[in-house]
C-alpha cells in the first residue's frame, strides 16, 4: 500500500459516532458504510444496500482461545439481502462494513474478485479467524478490470484501519531489540526481561515450536526495554525453564496485546523453582533483568518472598 497522504470524509447521519457511518473520498467512486449490528434495522433501509458490493462482518466467536477477531467476508448483488440472512444465521458479529460503488460501476465479477482478494489478504496476514469456508479461487478479469478493482481494494484497505479494523494490515514492529544470547552481548542496566506464565500445551506449541509468545499485555513504557523473555511453566512443573532473546515486538489482535518474536530458539535455564514466592506471584507477566534470571535459584529471587 502507498504511504501517500490522503483524506477521508465520514458522515454520521444519526449524530452517534458509534452508530452508522458513511465514508467517502474525493476522486473515489466507492462508498463505505460502517454500522453496529444493533443498528441493522436502520441500516438495511439505505439505498446503497440494494447495490452490488462486498462486506465484512466483525466480532469475537465464543470458544476461541485467543484475542483474535473473527471476520466473515462476502459479496452479493443487493448486498443488504445477504447481510440480512447473516443476522439470522451468524451470531458472532457485532459490527459490519459494506463497500459499494456510488456510481454503480461495480458488477458481480468485480465484487467476487474483491471478496477473493480480501480473504487471501486476511489469510496472509494471519491476524484473525475467518468464518468463511474454503478460500475462493481468483476470478478471471480483463487487465483493465483488474487494475480498476485493485485500485478499489487499495481504497478499502486504507479506510478499514480508520474505523478500527486492522486485520488486513501486516503487523509493524513497535520495538526491535534484535537481542541475541551470544557471549559478551548481555549487559543489562535495568529491567530487560519479561517472565510469562505458560501452560504445557501452549509452551510446547508456541514458545518452543513457533519461537514466539502471545498474547501479552505490556505497558507502553516497557516496550522499548524488553530484550528477553522467560517462560514460567505452570503446575505441575511450577518453574522457569526456558528463556529467549527477542527480535521484535508486534501488535497482536485488537485488544492492545503483543506478540514477542524470538531472534533465537529458546534455551533451557534452571529450572528456577517457585520456592518461597508469594501465592499467585506468577499468574501474570513479571519483569526482571536477564542477569538476575541467570543467577536465580528460585522465583522468589526475582519477585520476592511471601
Amino acid at each position: 500500500m502507498s504511504a501517500d497522504p490522503f483524506t477521508i470524509r465520514i458522515f454520521v447521519p444519526d449524530g452517534d459516532p458509534e452508530g452508522i457511518r458513511i465514508i467517502d473520498r474525493m476522486n473515489w467512486t466507492g462508498r463505505g458504510l460502517v454500522f453496529p449490528r444493533n443498528k441493522w434495522d436502520d441500516m438495511r433501509k439505505r439505498a446503497d444496500l440494494t447495490k452490488t458490493g462486498v462486506y465484512i462482518l466483525v466480532g469475537f466467536k465464543e470458544g476461541e482461545a485467543d484475542d483474535l477477531l473473527t471476520i466473515y467476508i462476502g459479496q452479493a448483488d443487493g448486498v443488504g439481502n445477504r447481510i440480512e440472512s447473516h443476522t439470522q444465521k451468524k451470531d458472532f458479529w457485532t459490527w459490519g462494513a459494506v463497500f459499494v460503488s456510488s456510481s454503480g460501476d461495480l458488477n458481480r465479477a468485480h465484487v467476487t474478485w474483491l471478496e477473493y482478494a480480501l480473504i487471501n489478504r486476511a489469510i496472509q496476514v494471519g491476524g484473525c479467524h475467518l468464518d468463511n469456508g474454503n478460500a475462493p479461487q481468483e476470478p478471471a478479469l480483463s487487465e483493465a478490470e483488474k487494475a480498476d478493482v485493485q485500485g478499489f481494494l487499495k481504497e478499502i484497505l486504507q479506510i478499514l484501519p480508520l474505523v478500527g479494523l486492522r486485520v488486513f494490515e501486516f503487523p509493524k514492529a513497535v520495538a526491535t531489540p534484535k537481542a541475541t544470547d551470544a557471549p559478551g552481548t548481555i549487559a543489562s542496566t535495568g529491567v530487560d526481561t519479561i517472565i510469562v506464565p505458560a501452560q504445557k500445551d501452549g509452551f510446547e506449541k508456541v514458545f518452543l515450536g513457533e519461537d514466539c509468545w502471545y498474547a501479552i499485555r505490556i505497558s507502553g513504557g516497557m516496550l522499548n526495554k524488553i530484550k528477553y523473555i522467560a517462560a514460567y511453566q505452570t503446575a505441575p512443573i511450577s518453574a522457569i525453564t526456558h528463556y529467549a532473546p527477542v527480535d521484535r515486538i508486534e501488535p497482536y489482535g485488537e485488544g492492545g496485546k503483543y506478540r514477542l518474536i524470538f531472534s533465537e530458539k529458546a534455551k533451557g535455564i534452571g529450572p528456577i523453582q517457585l520456592g518461597e514466592a508469594p501465592p499467585g506471584a506468577m499468574q501474570g507477566p513479571r519483569y526482571t533483568t536477564v542477569e538476575k534470571l541467570k543467577k536465580a535459584v528460585e522465583v522468589s529471587d526475582l519477585v520476592g518472598k511471601k
